[in-house]
């Protein structure tokens, strides 16, 4: 009988990486100055409206967003997790282009950010010595590690 090694695979959870999207998009959306409107969500992750509002009535259940009549507006939780997604995608994007010296692949990019934990990016963050801007050129979410800087 063969001995199985000890290496698991993870497999995430697509739900949790599909609500990050969202409010990263939400998140994006507002640091630019923009109305959060539906068709503009839709239109940045190119999804259909209905799926939009689907989701976005969840975030509502979850407490991560307050949709109303009004608009969307995230909650601090929403906030959190928001800053926290722009922060771990431009950290990746300052790790490919001026440490690794690659072309940047958002792909790879998405891909990744959804599994950094909290001790990583600030490893990252502290070994590209807390870069405050991204190569193109937007600000990056401060974390604990900036401060002590």
């Amino acid at each position: 009988m063969e001995e199985l090694d000890d290496e698991t695979l993870f497999v995430g959870t697509a739900e949790a990486e599909h609500v990050e999207m969202y409010l990263k998009a939400i998140w994006h959306i507002k640091e630019k100055g923009e109305d959060v409107k539906i068709s503009t969500i839709a239109k940045m992750l190119n999804v259909r409206q209905p799926s939009v509002v689907q989701m976005l009535k969840k975030l509502n259940n979850k407490n991560l967003v307050n949709y109303n009549k009004a608009g969307v507006k995230l909650t601090e939780d929403g906030e959190r997790i928001g800053a926290s997604m722009m922060r771990n995608s431009r950290l990746l994007e300052v790790l490919m282009d001026s440490a690794l010296k690659v072309e940047i692949d958002e792909e790879m990019v998405c891909g990744i950010e959804h599994h950094m934990n909290k001790q990583f990016t600030d490893a990252l963050c502290t070994m590209l010595k807390h870069p405050r801007k991204c190569p193109h050129d937007h600000e990056i979410p401060m974390g604990q590690c900036c401060n002590s800087v």
